[in-house]
């Protein structure tokens, strides 16, 4: 590969790494940045302040990790008035080393954004929280490769180096299932620790044979480069539960309602988005005017994440869908990995009842 094209590989995939579904992400955590602040209508816990508006209600969602066009249908609900009309007054919260599944469960946030398997174990641990929606409906956490590598399917990776930011979180619960299905462990392999989320400029420098990822993050930077990559995904293994809004059980007690409508809103923006994802990327450009400098780059990310948005369960019941069977798989493959220190079923981990109604 010629130096400069190498250079500015390795420039894209550092700047990138810090913009995945989970990247810098501590175990169990939502993602490592800067928190944006609360807006003057409301206090540190969301509350609504004396002089704020009396008809609508002051709602506080974790997003975590760095404004991002991933989240284009946060932002276009709210500039498009769709929170406004449910009588909502929304603020948004970004943080550094920011564990939202416990912010919610404190009672810190009202809503939040979290990986499923972080659900399980927290829920697991007494962590008194809900998981209300899906976003991702399938599951982000990817291994990809160069396709000249010859890692086509999960058996390939025997005996290759792979790289990962270490043995925690989503993308280790993944790499486990996916090895599994091809009869093999961790041990199989040489599994290379990149803390720094390196792992993906190490797969462009071929460092490594194969990196953990996100579907729309590493290999589409890769593929940007002109590239051409294989990921292999877990969702045919296991169905893990991808990201989803997660609440805690005080706010459900005393916002239920805003909640639903909050859910209800921002399915609504999801499916613009998927109708016409220009709209998405405007709004991620307003919310965020530096990703206009990588219109097209932006444009590849956020056609990646609306297809993340429909696993099979979405397909056939509706964006936001929640199947509590697939919950039982998950529960049961993490109670293998020892991840699930106490008895939980799904009516402890899910809520459906804010989801859309067919017909509604």
């Amino acid at each position: 590969m010629p130096l400069r094209r190498s250079i500015l590989l390795l420039a894209i995939l550092a700047f990138v790494a810090a913009c995945g579904p989970g990247a810098g992400a501590s175990p169990g955590s939502v993602g490592p940045y800067p928190s944006t602040a609360p807006s003057e209508s409301t206090t540190p816990s969301g509350e609504a302040s004396p002089d704020a508006s009396q008809t609508r209600t002051a709602l506080t969602v974790g997003l975590g990790y760095i404004p991002s066009v991933q989240f284009a249908q946060f932002y276009l609900a709210d500039q498009a008035g769709y929170y406004d009309d449910a009588g909502l007054d929304v603020t948004f919260r970004h943080g550094t080393d920011y564990d939202v599944t416990a912010l919610v469960g404190q009672g810190q946030l009202d809503l939040g954004l979290a990986d499923g398997t972080s659900v399980i174990p927290a829920v697991s641990n007494g962590f008194p929280i809900r998981y209300i929606a899906t976003i991702y409906g399938k599951f982000p956490s990817i291994v990809f490769a160069k396709a000249s590598s010859g890692i086509a399917a999960a058996k390939d990776l025997k005996g290759k180096k792979l790289g990962i930011p270490g043995k925690y979180g989503s993308s280790w619960i993944m790499l486990q299932a996916l090895l599994k299905s091809a009869g093999l462990t961790p041990d199989d392999l040489q599994i290379v620790e990149y803390p720094d989320f390196g792992q993906g400029a190490a797969v462009a420098q071929g460092a490594v044979d194969a990196a953990t990822g996100f579907a729309n993050n590493e290999p589409v930077q890769l593929e940007l480069t002109g590239e051409k990559v294989n990921v292999l995904h877990v969702d045919e293994v296991t169905p893990l539960p991808g990201n989803g809004l997660i609440v805690g059980k005080a706010a459900l007690e005393s916002k239920r309602d805003p909640i639903t409508a909050f859910v209800a809103a921002t399915l609504h923006a999801m499916e613009d988005i998927k109708a016409d994802p220009e709209k998405g990327l405007d709004a991620a450009i307003k919310a965020v005017p530096d990703l206009a400098a990588q219109r097209d780059t932006q444009a590849a990310i956020l056609d990646a994440t609306i297809d993340v948005w429909s696993g099979p369960v979405q397909e056939s019941k509706g964006l936001g869908a929640i199947e509590p069977a697939d919950w039982d798989k998950s529960v049961a493959f993490m109670k293998d990995l020892g991840l699930v220190p106490n008895p939980v079923t799904p009516d402890d981990l899910i809520d459906t009842s804010m989801l859309p109604q067919p017909g509604s």
